[in-house]
C-alpha cells in the first residue's frame, strides 16, 4: 500500500460515538445505514459530522452543485413583486409555463406535445407518485409497475404508499435484443399497468439506446402498457455527441418516438440546478392525454378522460397547484433554453469532469465500477452519478465501514440492483476534496486490503 498523509486525520472515527449517533436517530447501530432511507442517512450523517467534528464527503444526496440558474431566480422575484404571492396558482399551469414547456420538449426531444399536455408539478417526485397512483386505477385486471432496475429508490417507496404492486429486472442484465424478450415476459403477465425509467438511468448512468427504446414503445403500444420516462437528466450523457443547440439533431433519446402510450417527466432540478424550487412539467403525448377509460369515469363521476382526472382530481388531491413563481421561473428558464440564452448541457457538463476524477480516485485505492459496461460495448458515461464495489463486499457493509472515513454514500441494494456496491454522486465535492477523498480511501484500503 501506499504510504498515507495522515496529517489533520481524524480517521477511523470513533466507532462508539458513530454507533451512539446512530442510535440517537432511531438506529440500532451503523450497520443499519444500509436499509435506511437516502434522507435519513443524510440526516445521520450530518448528525456525526456534528458529534465529530469532521466534515463528510458527501455523495449519498443527488443534489445540484451549480449555482441556480439566474434568469429564473430574477422571473421569480419579478412575480412576486408582481403580487403573484397572495393568488392561487392555475393547477394546469401558466400559460408562459405551458407554451415555453412545449416548446422545450420540441426543441431538446424533437417530439410535438401540445401545451393542453403540458402540466406543472412540484418536482418530479410528485409526477411519479400523481402518475402511477393513477395509472394503477385504469383497469382493475393490471395492478403492477414495472420498474428497470436499478433505479430511484423513492419511486418504489412511492408504489409501496399507495398500495400499487411493484415488478422489476435489471436492465443490465437484458441488453439491446435480450430487452424485447425478457419485457414480454413480464407484460404477457396481463396484470402491468405501466413501466417506469429514467434515462440516463439513476444510479447506474447507463442510457438505454433507440433501438432498445424502440422495443420499449413497441411492446408498450401492443401490450396496452403505458410508459413513465423520467428524464431528470435530459441530454446529460456526455460521451460523444452535443445535445445542447436546441431545433438541432441529436435529440435526446426518447420513448416518445415510438409509443404513444407514454408520458415525459422533465424537472427543473439537475438541468437548471432548480431543486430547492420544486419544479418540473408533465409531457403528456396527445393520444394518452385525451383518452378516455371507463375504470375512471366510473370512479369519479365524469368523462374518464386521463389528463383530467391525473390533474383535477389526483394532483389537486396532492397540491393546489405548483407555486405561482416558480411556475414564472420555469417557464422563462425554459424559454431561454429554446433561445440559446442558457446552455445547460455545456453547464452540466461539469459533473462529468468531476466523475471522471471521483472514478480514477476509486480505481486508485482497490475499488472498482459496478455498472461499467453500457450497451454495444460501449462504457458506461461519466455523469452526476456512478456506482462503485470494494473486493465482493455488499453495499451494506461498504456503507457500514466507510462511515468510519468520513465518507457517506447509498447502498445498490435499496435502487434493485442485482450487483453489490454503492451509488455515488459527484454533484457535490468540491475541488478542495478531491485530496481528502484519496486520502481517506488510501486509508480505508490499507485497513481493509488483506481482510
Amino acid at each position: 500500500c501506499r504510504p498515507l498523509n495522515t496529517k489533520h486525520m481524524s480517521f477511523p472515527l470513533n466507532k462508539q460515538l458513530v454507533d451512539q449517533t446512530c442510535i440517537d436517530f432511531g438506529l440500532r447501530n451503523a450497520k443499519e445505514l444500509g436499509g435506511a432511507s437516502i434522507r435519513q442517512l443524510v440526516g445521520v450523517v450530518k448528525d456525526i459530522e456534528r458529534a465529530t467534528g469532521q466534515e463528510f464527503i458527501h455523495m449519498e444526496l443527488g443534489e445540484p452543485g451549480l449555482p441556480a440558474e439566474q434568469v429564473g431566480i430574477a422571473a421569480e422575484h419579478a412575480a412576486l413583486k408582481a403580487g403573484y404571492g397572495s393568488r392561487y396558482p392555475i393547477i394546469t399551469g401558466i400559460p408562459e409555463v405551458k407554451h415555453w414547456g412545449s416548446e422545450f420538449v420540441r426543441a431538446f426531444l424533437g417530439l410535438d406535445i401540445p401545451t393542453d399536455c403540458i402540466v406543472p408539478t412540484v418536482g418530479s417526485m410528485q409526477a411519479a407518485f400523481a402518475l402511477n397512483m393513477t395509472m394503477a386505477q385504469l383497469d382493475s385486471q393490471r395492478d403492477t409497475v414495472l420498474f428497470l432496475d436499478p433505479c430511484f429508490p423513492v419511486q418504489k417507496q412511492q408504489c409501496k404508499v399507495i398500495g400499487v404492486r411493484v415488478d422489476a429486472f435489471d436492465v443490465a442484465n437484458f441488453r439491446g435484443e435480450a430487452l424485447e424478450k425478457e419485457l414480454e415476459r413480464h407484460f404477457q403477465s396481463g396484470r402491468i399497468a405501466a413501466m417506469l425509467f429514467s434515462n440516463p438511468n439513476n444510479p447506474s448512468w447507463m442510457c438505454l439506446t433507440e433501438r432498445e427504446l424502440e422495443i420499449i414503445g413497441r411492446l408498450a403500444t401492443l401490450y396496452n402498457v403505458l410508459v413513465i420516462e423520467d428524464l431528470a437528466y435530459l441530454n446529460m450523457d456526455f460521451r460523444d455527441k452535443d445535445r445542447g443547440t436546441p431545433y438541432e439533431p441529436p435529440y435526446q433519446p426518447t420513448v416518445g418516438r415510438y409509443t404513444n402510450n407514454c408520458v415525459h417527466m422533465i424537472s427543473c432540478s439537475k438541468m437548471f440546478s432548480y431543486a430547492g424550487q420544486r419544479g418540473a412539467i408533465v409531457a403528456m403525448n396527445p393520444y394518452l392525454a385525451h383518452r378516455r377509460f371507463p375504470s375512471l369515469a366510473e370512479r369519479y363521476g365524469n368523462d374518464g378522460e386521463f389528463i383530467r382526472n391525473f390533474v383535477y382530481i389526483v394532483l389537486y388531491s396532492l397540491s393546489s397547484g405548483v407555486t405561482h413563481s416558480v411556475q414564472h421561473a420555469m417557464a422563462a428558464m425554459f424559454k431561454a433554453a429554446c433561445q440559446g440564452k442558457i446552455d445547460f448541457v455545456n453547464n452540466t457538463r461539469e459533473y462529468a469532469r468531476r466523475a471522471k476524477i471521483v472514478k480514477e480516485i476509486m480505481i486508485k485505492n482497490g475499488f472498482h465500477i459496478v455498472y461499467d459496461q453500457d450497451a454495444d460495448e460501449q462504457e458506461v458515461g461519466d455523469g452526476f452519478f456512478f456506482t462503485f464495489g470494494y473486493k465482493d463486499w455488499t453495499g451494506e457493509k461498504m456503507l457500514n465501514k466507510l462511515i468510519y472515513y468520513g465518507i457517506s454514500a447509498i447502498s445498490l441494494t435499496s435502487t434493485g440492483a442485482k450487483r453489490e456496491g454503492m451509488r455515488g454522486c459527484v454533484s457535490c465535492i468540491r475541488e478542495d476534496q478531491y485530496e481528502l477523498l484519496d486520502q481517506r480511501l488510501a486509508l480505508f484500503h490499507r485497513d481493509y486490503h488483506d481482510k
